[in-house]
């Protein structure tokens, strides 16, 4: 049986962690990480984040999840385990996205909504796929690709 997690890294947008949450449940994912910057559903004092709340609609509560400063150490520690690391980029060594299909254990990787995914963390991943664009805009909004990359993991 597949296992699907998620890493964001630096996404910024308590909106998107929350629209990513729903998603992540409603495709079934066992994990998400938060790493870098991304916010997490309860603040520093543990009281519930309503504007990711909002957004998640109760899904950050069946979601399991970690947050990590380095998203470095997550990855390592998940392909020792045996996971494949899949990042979520425009790259030139990027495949299109219909032609990954998941194995086992793949953690999917997100990043920053304007900057990506980090140079640094692409080299750790065993794949790099996109979503090819067709209109005058380059990409879409990282819960939209998320959305798009779970969906076509668990099909």
């Amino acid at each position: 049986m597949r296992e699907i997690a998620v890493l964001l890294h630096n996404v910024r947008s308590t909106h998107n962690v929350g629209s990513i949450f729903r998603t992540a449940d409603a495709a079934g994912v066992s994990k998400m990480y938060l790493t870098g910057y991304t916010p997490v559903p309860y603040d520093r004092f543990g009281r519930v984040r309503k504007d990711i709340a909002k957004a998640a609609l109760g899904a950050e509560k069946f979601v399991s999840w970690e947050s990590a400063r380095s998203p470095w150490e997550v990855v390592r520690r998940l392909k020792r385990e045996g996971w494949t690391i899949v990042g979520v980029e425009q790259d030139v060594r990027a495949r299109d996205y219909r032609r990954f299909r998941a194995r086992a254990k793949t953690l999917f990787i997100f990043g920053n909504e304007v900057r990506g995914i980090p140079p640094s963390i692409r080299r750790l991943c065993d794949i790099l796929v996109e979503i090819p664009m067709h209109g005058k805009k380059e990409s879409l909004n990282v819960a939209v690709v998320a959305g798009i990359i779970l969906f076509s993991a668990v099909a």
